[in-house]
């Protein structure tokens, strides 16, 4: 599933926020969160995720429907809960993996999202 997300900075960059819109669906607000001094854990996570193409990761989950209680700006449905837990042990995999190459990348230690990162971290300073 297609589905596009926008970030944003709020409160003078001290936050991030992001709103999804999805083909077949409503659009809708995500979560506010600290930018921190580099990429927010958000942006970081959807990067990491298309970079290896995981598709049972958060960002892919919510592409295919599923309803997280940490997503306030979009209802819980029962296929949505369901979808979780059809693929909780590949969520929790993801989150594991994504964390790994935030590390990796954050240390300096080569990573193959190491580049997208990179990138998408210029990206983000440059945003006003």
């Amino acid at each position: 599933m297609d589905m596009q997300v926008f970030f944003y900075k709020r409160d003078n960059g001290r936050l991030c926020a992001w709103v999804a819109a999805h083909p077949k669906r409503k659009r809708f607000q995500g979560t506010t969160m600290a930018s921190g001094r580099d990429l927010p854990h958000d942006l970081a996570q959807f990067v990491v995720e298309a970079t290896l193409g995981l598709q049972h990761g958060f960002w892919g989950m919510l592409a295919n429907g599923a309803t997280f209680k940490s997503v306030p700006g979009r209802r819980r449905t029962q296929p949505g809960r369901q979808l979780i837990r059809a693929h909780r042990e590949e969520l929790n995999a993801a989150e594991q993996v994504v964390n790994v190459h935030v590390a990796a990348w954050r240390s300096g230690a080569p990573t193959p999202a190491g580049s997208a990162l990179e990138a998408m971290y210029a990206r983000w300073q440059a945003l006003p």
